[in-house]
């Protein structure tokens, strides 16, 4: 992980110019996230793994795996936890900022004007299309993490465990989570010593 707290000289006008294009792309990928968080994986993925490589591809991965198990929207604890990573306390202030006011503003203004747009059925029609494309997005960066991370028997076990108790018993996503580390702990570290 890149920390770009620690490329630039600790100045008020540079910690301030840093914190300031924190908060800029955060707004940018809060303003195009329809549909969650997940929604917001294929942002994410462009911006802070393919252009700034300010992640791996597993890292963002273990990001959205604690963000689904901390209290919040999945989206949010990511902003911070990149945020914090970036540049320290108010790095995670200024993300998580970031991400949130886009939503703010649009509700906002929803609430006061658009409101009695939101039954006119050509708003509907293009929020019917816009939530089938942001699927199509999701599957397209399931697949993906598919092909990285189910690369062998054990993962694939641990995938198939994991979905079906998600779908007998509608388990948590925490006690989920919980689980697979230890599976995975057990398979590849314990067997191993």
């Amino acid at each position: 992980m890149s920390d770009i707290s620690n490329e630039l000289p600790i100045t008020t006008g540079c910690l301030m110019r840093q914190l300031w294009r924190l908060y800029k792309l955060f707004f940018k990928i809060g303003l195009f996230t329809f549909g969650g968080g997940y929604a917001m994986l294929p942002l994410l993925q462009d911006e802070l793994v393919r252009k700034r490589k300010w992640l791996s591809e597993e890292e963002l991965l273990d990001l959205y795996s604690i963000g689904q198990c901390t209290p919040g929207i999945i989206s949010i604890n990511v902003a911070t936890f990149v945020g914090y990573q970036q540049a320290g306390i108010r790095g995670a202030v200024f993300t998580t900022m970031g991400m949130i006011t886009p939503s703010i503003l649009i509700i906002t203004l929803i609430a006061a004007v658009l409101y009695k747009y939101m039954y006119n059925r050509y708003v509907t029609y293009a929020f019917d299309g816009i939530r089938v494309c942001v699927v199509a997005l999701i599957l397209d960066i399931l697949y993906g993490l598919w092909k990285k991370n189910v690369t062998d028997k054990k993962a694939a076990v641990i995938f198939a465990g994991a979905l079906g108790l998600l779908a007998v018993f509608n388990l948590s996503a925490v006690i989920l989570v919980i689980l697979a580390g230890a599976v995975g702990w057990f398979w590849h570290g314990k067997v191993q010593q």
